[in-house]
C-alpha cells in the first residue's frame, strides 16, 4: 500500500500547509482556526450514508460511504468524506475495526482503529477527573451538599466490561460512605455528545459548564460549573477537539472525528470535522452509526439543527444477504439463493426509505454486492427499486476500490445536481418531550404504542420542570430492530415501546429514553475479537 503523505493529503483537500499538524507520516491535526478563515467560502452538499437494520450479515456501511468518496476520485469530482472514530469497545469485542473493508478502506487503519491521536483517551481523562474532583469535594467537607445517593456522573472506560455496570466504591475508607456506582463506555457519554455537537472550542466550553454531575440535598442540580474543573477540562481535550486527517487507500482525504454509539448516544462525527469539510469541499459524505432508525434519525433531527446543517441527500445501504435474513433465512443458509426471502426483506429497506424521506430528502439505495449473490436475486431487487422509484446501483468496492463504484459515484453526482433537498426535522423542537417521544416511536419505528415505567414519568416531569422542554430526544434503542426486542426482524409495526427510564444530558441539550433492556456498558461476545487476534501476528 501506497499512502500519500499527510501534507499531500491535505493539499489535495485544500488545507494549507500551516494548519496542518502531522501525527507522524500519515495522520494529522488540522487546527480549528481555519475555520475562521474560510467560513465565507460557499457551503458544500451534504450526503448522509445510512443504512437497513443491521444483521450478522454485514451491511458496510463504513466501507460504502469510503467507496463512494474514492468513487468521486475516480471521475475527478472533488469530495471530502467524514467518519466516526473507532472505540476500543468494538474493536476488540463483537465488530473488530471500523476503516472499511479490502479496497475501501482508510489509513493507517492499525492507527485508526487502537490509539489514533489519543482523542479517545483525553475524553475519558476528562470524564474520569470529573468523578475524581466530585468524590473529593465529598471527602473534604461536602461543601456543595452532594447527595452521594444522587450522583448521576459517571466514571468511563473506551472498553467493553460488563463488569463495571455496577459496582461500590469507597469501601476501606474511613472517611468515604460507600456507595453504588457505575461506568459506561466513553462513546455513551454526555462528554462524548458535546464533543460532536460543539460548533467550535468557545461553545464546547459552554456546554461543559451546563452538564448536572449530582443533585444536592434540597433536590438542585449541581453542575460542572459548581465544581469549577472546566478549564482543567478544556487543557485536557485542547488538542482532542482538533479534527483528525487521514486518507482512503487510494489517497483521498478523510476527517475522522469523535465516535459516540447510535444506540446509546446520537451516532454522528463531530460538527467540528463536517462543519469545516463543508467550507473545503464541494461535497461531503458523512456517516451515521447503524441503522436509519437510529443513526440517520439523530443526525437529521439533533445534529443538523445543531450544527445548522442542510442534509442533501440519504444514500441507504443494503445486502442481499441481510435482506433474506430480514425475510426470515438463518445466517448459515445465506449463501443460498432465496428469492422469496429476499422479497420478504424488502419490507425492511422499503420502511427506511420511507422513513428517509420524510425528512424531504432523495433517497439513494446502495447494494454493497457479495459475490453469493446471485443473478436471480440481483434482478429482483433491480426490480423491486424501479417499481418503488428509487434509483440504485451495485457497488464493488470491497474488491475493486474505487472502480467498483464510479457508476455509485456517478448517479450521486446527478442525483445533487438535479434534485433539490427540501430537508426539515421530524418534530418540532419545542414541543412536550412525551410529544417528541413518541413522534419517533410512532413515525419512525411505527411503535403501536409508548409504554413509560413509573421511573420515566417521574424523570420526564422533574426534567420539564427543570427547563427542558426544549430538548432534543436521543433515543437508546437496540440496532437489530425497530422495536426493542433485538428478536424482531423485517418491518413489524404495532408493538409497544417500553422506557424504563429517562437520563439527561443537559450540556448535549437532549435527554435519553431508555429502552427495553439497552445497556450504556456492553459487554463482551463469548469469542471476543481481542482472542482472535491470538491468531495473528501482533
Amino acid at each position: 500500500m501506497n499512502l500519500l503523505k499527510i501534507q499531500e493529503v491535505a493539499k489535495k483537500a485544500n488545507i494549507p500547509e500551516e494548519y496542518v499538524e502531522p501525527y507522524g507520516f500519515y495522520k494529522a491535526k488540522i487546527d480549528y482556526s481555519l475555520y475562521e478563515k474560510i467560513k465565507n467560502n460557499p457551503t458544500g452538499k451534504l450526503i448522509l450514508v445510512t443504512a437497513i437494520t443491521p444483521t450478522k450479515a454485514g451491511e458496510g456501511k463504513t466501507t460504502m460511504s469510503i467507496a463512494l468518496q474514492e468513487g468521486f476520485g475516480k471521475i475527478s469530482t472533488e469530495a471530502m468524506l467524514c467518519l466516526r472514530e473507532p472505540a476500543l469497545g468494538p474493536v476488540f469485542g463483537i465488530k473488530g475495526g471500523a476503516t472499511g473493508g479490502g479496497k475501501a478502506s482508510i489509513a493507517p487503519s492499525e492507527d485508526i482503529n487502537l490509539h489514533f491521536t489519543g482523542d479517545m483517551h483525553a475524553l475519558t481523562s476528562s470524564i474520569n477527573l470529573i468523578s475524581a474532583i466530585i468524590d473529593n469535594s465529598i471527602y473534604h467537607g461536602n461543601p456543595l451538599d452532594i447527595d452521594p445517593t444522587r450522583i448521576v456522573w459517571k466514571r468511563a472506560m473506551d472498553m467493553n466490561d460488563r463488569a463495571l455496570r455496577q459496582i461500590t466504591i469507597g469501601e476501606g475508607d474511613k472517611k468515604a460512605s460507600p456507595r453504588q456506582e457505575g461506568f459506561l463506555i466513553t462513546v455513551a457519554s454526555e462528554m462524548m455528545a458535546i464533543f460532536c455537537l460543539a460548533k467550535d472550542e468557545s461553545d464546547f466550553h459552554e456546554r461543559l459548564l451546563k452538564i448536572i454531575v449530582a443533585y444536592n440535598k434540597k433536590g438542585d442540580p449541581i453542575t460542572l460549573k459548581d465544581l469549577q474543573c472546566s478549564h482543567a477540562v478544556m487543557r485536557l481535550m485542547k488538542e482532542a477537539l482538533k479534527p483528525n486527517l487521514v486518507q482512503t487507500i487510494e489517497g483521498e482525504p478523510c476527517l475522522v472525528h469523535g465516535g459516540p454509539f447510535a444506540n446509546i448516544a446520537h451516532g454522528c462525527n463531530s460538527l467540528l470535522a463536517t462543519r469545516l469539510a463543508l467550507k473545503l469541499s464541494p461535497i461531503v459524505i458523512t456517516e451515521a452509526g447503524f441503522g436509519a432508525d437510529l443513526g440517520a434519525e439523530k443526525f437529521l433531527d439533533i445534529a443538523c439543527p445543531e450544527g445548522e446543517l442542510q442534509a442533501d441527500m440519504a444514500v441507504l445501504v443494503a445486502t442481499v444477504r441481510a435482506l433474506k435474513m430480514h425475510g426470515g433465512i438463518p445466517f448459515e443458509e445465506l449463501a443460498i439463493e432465496n428469492v422469496d426471502a429476499l422479497k420478504k426483506g424488502f419490507a425492511n429497506l422499503e420502511r427506511h426509505a420511507r422513513n428517509l424521506q420524510k425528512y424531504g430528502i432523495p433517497v439513494f439505495i446502495a447494494i454493497n454486492h457479495f459475490s453469493s449473490d446471485t443473478e436471480k436475486e440481483l434482478q429482483a431487487l433491480i426490480d423491486w427499486c424501479k417499481e418503488k422509484g428509487y434509483e440504485y446501483s451495485f457497488v464493488d468496492a470491497f474488491e475493486k476500490g474505487g472502480d467498483g463504484a464510479i457508476d455509485f459515484a456517478k448517479k450521486i453526482k446527478t442525483m445533487l445536481e438535479k434534485l433539490p433537498s427540501h430537508y426539515h426535522p421530524l418534530y418540532k423542537k419545542g414541543s412536550p418531550l412525551k410529544e417528541k417521544i413518541e413522534t419517533i416511536c410512532k413515525e419512525i419505528y411505527r411503535a403501536g404504542s409508548v409504554e413509560y415505567s413509573p421511573l420515566a414519568e417521574k424523570e420526564l416531569a422533574q426534567y420539564a420542570n427543570m427547563g427542558f422542554s426544549n430538548a432534543y430526544i436521543c433515543m437508546a434503542k437496540t440496532p437489530n430492530s425497530f422495536s426493542d426486542d433485538p428478536k424482531l426482524l423485517g418491518a413489524p409495526e404495532g408493538f409497544p415501546i417500553h422506557i424504563r427510564e429517562v437520563n439527561l444530558s443537559a450540556g448535549a441539550n437532549f435527554v435519553i429514553p431508555l429502552t427495553g433492556s439497552i445497556m450504556t456498558m456492553p459487554g463482551l461476545p463469548k469469542e471476543p475479537a481481542a482472542i482472535k487476534m491470538e491468531k495473528e501476528p501482533w
